[in-house]
C-alpha cells in the first residue's frame, strides 16, 4: 500500500471518528434536553399571558400539587401561586391525567369563599412535569337545568288530574244521558275542573314568564293604592262567598316602580291565600307603609296559619302545606311562587311571619319611588274609618 492510499484510509477513518464524536455529542445534547424537560418546572413561554386571558379560573401546578401559576378569577377559588391544591377531588382529577396521559374532565363542588358551587373542572399534561387545570363554574346553568326539568316533571303531574277527571266525567255525562239531574251534576263538576284547568295553564305561563330572562316590558312609576284597590275588586266575591272582610289600611299616595300588572297579580295571590285559608266571618287586612326607603304591602289573615317546617317551602311551585284544603278550594300551589318571583323582578322581598291557629301575615317589601305624578307624603296618613289597619307581624312574637 503505497503512501496516497494510507493519507485516503486515515483520512476515511478521521471522517468516521469525527462523525462518532459529533453523534456522540449531538446525543448527548438532546439527552440532556429530554433530562431537562422531564425535571424542569418551568412555564411554557406565554402561558402566564394566556391564563391572565383567561375567564375561567386556571391554575398550573407541578407533580407535588404546588401551584405555579394562575388566573386571575382563580382567587375566587382559593387557589393562589405557591399554595398546594387543597381539594382532594381536584387532586384526584390530577393524577388521572398524569397517569393516563389524556385530559380528564369531571364534576365536582368546590367552595367560592364559604359558598359551594358546582364546577366542571378539566386536568392537562402540558410538559412532563407540569398541569393545567381549567375550571368552570356552572351552579347557574344546573340550577336552571335542574329547575327546568323539575318544572316540567311537576307541571306534567299536575295536569294529569284535572284532564283525568274531565276525560271521566265526560264519560260520565254519556253514560248518565238519560238522567237530565245526573248530567246536570256532572256538567258542574266538568265546569269546575275546566276551570280550575284553565287556572293551572293560566298560572304555569304566568310564572314561566316571569321566570324568564327578558326584562319587564312595562316599567313605570306604579300606585300602591292603585295595586291595591285592583287586587281587593279581583277577591270581591270571594271573599263575599267566604264571608270575610277585607280592610285596607295603613299609608296613601306611595309609588314603586314595575309593572302594575304584574304586582296586582303579586298582591291578588296573597289575598286569595289568606280569604281561602280563613274561617267564615274573619277579617283579612292589608296595610301598606313607608319603612327606610321601602314599602312594606302586609296581607295578614286570621286563619289556619303555617307550621314553621313549611314554611321555608311554601314559595316553592306546586308545594302546599295542607294538601287536603288546597283541593277543596282548588289550589294550584302556584300563587307563593308567582308571588317571589313577580316581587323578585321588581327587586324587592317578600317575608312571611305565621304561627298555627293565630294566622299568616305575608308582607311584600319593594324599593320605594318619588313619583312625579304625585309627590311622597312622609307623614303617615290616618286611615279611613271605613277600615281597620292591617297589623304588621314583622316582629310579632
Amino acid at each position: 500500500m503505497d503512501s496516497t492510499q494510507l493519507e485516503l484510509l486515515a483520512l476515511v477513518v478521521g471522517l468516521l471518528v469525527g462523525a462518532g464524536a459529533v453523534g456522540l455529542v449531538v446525543y448527548a445534547v438532546q439527552a440532556r434536553e429530554r433530562t431537562r424537560l422531564v425535571t424542569s418546572t418551568d412555564l411554557p413561554e406565554g402561558t402566564a399571558s394566556v391564563l391572565q386571558g383567561m375567564d375561567d379560573a386556571a391554575v398550573v401546578v407541578d407533580p407535588s400539587m404546588l401551584v405555579l401559576a394562575a388566573s386571575a378569577t382563580a382567587e375566587v377559588f382559593s387557589l393562589t401561586v405557591n399554595d398546594s391544591l387543597d381539594s382532594d377531588r381536584l387532586r384526584h382529577l390530577v393524577r388521572n391525567a398524569r397517569q393516563t396521559g389524556v385530559p380528564a374532565t369531571e364534576s365536582m363542588t368546590l367552595k367560592r369563599g364559604v359558598e359551594p358551587r358546582v364546577v366542571a373542572a378539566r386536568a392537562s399534561v402540558i410538559t412532563p412535569r407540569l398541569t393545567l387545570i381549567v375550571i368552570r363554574d356552572i351552579t347557574e346553568r344546573e340550577r336552571v337545568e335542574q329547575m327546568r326539568r323539575d318544572f316540567v316533571s311537576n307541571t306534567s303531574h299536575e295536569l294529569k288530574t284535572p284532564v283525568g277527571a274531565v276525560m271521566l266525567l265526560a264519560e260520565a255525562i254519556e253514560s248518565a244521558a238519560d238522567d237530565p239531574d245526573q248530567v246536570r251534576h256532572f256538567v258542574r263538576r266538568l265546569s269546575a275542573e275546566a276551570t280550575r284547568l284553565g287556572q293551572l295553564t293560566s298560572r304555569i305561563m304566568n310564572l314561566s314568564r316571569l321566570q324568564s330572562a327578558d326584562e319587564i316590558a312595562e316599567m313605570r312609576d306604579v300606585s300602591v293604592d292603585e295595586v291595591v284597590r285592583s287586587a281587593i275588586e279581583s277577591q270581591a266575591i270571594a271573599a263575599e262567598s267566604a264571608e270575610i272582610q277585607v280592610a285596607r289600611g295603613g299609608e296613601r299616595g306611595l309609588f314603586v316602580r314595575g309593572d302594575p300588572q304584574i304586582l296586582t297579580e303579586a298582591v291578588s295571590n296573597l289575598l286569595a291565600n289568606a280569604i281561602a285559608y280563613s274561617p267564615a266571618g274573619a277579617q283579612v287586612g292589608i296595610g301598606v307603609r313607608e319603612a327606610d326607603g321601602a314599602v312594606d304591602i302586609a296581607v295578614a289573615d286570621h286563619g289556619i296559619g303555617i307550621p314553621e317546617t313549611d314554611q321555608q317551602r311554601v314559595f316553592e311551585r306546586f308545594y302546599r302545606a295542607d294538601q287536603a284544603r288546597s283541593r277543596r278550594t282548588g289550589g294550584t300551589g302556584l300563587g307563593l311562587a308567582i308571588v317571589k318571583h313577580a316581587v323578585q323582578r321588581h327587586g324587592g322581598s317578600v317575608e312571611l311571619w305565621s304561627r298555627p291557629g293565630r294566622g299568616s301575615t305575608f308582607t311584600i317589601r319593594l324599593p320605594l319611588v318619588a313619583s312625579s305624578e304625585l309627590p311622597v307624603s312622609r307623614k303617615p296618613k290616618k286611615p279611613k274609618k271605613t277600615g281597620a289597619k292591617a297589623p304588621s307581624r314583622r316582629n310579632a312574637p
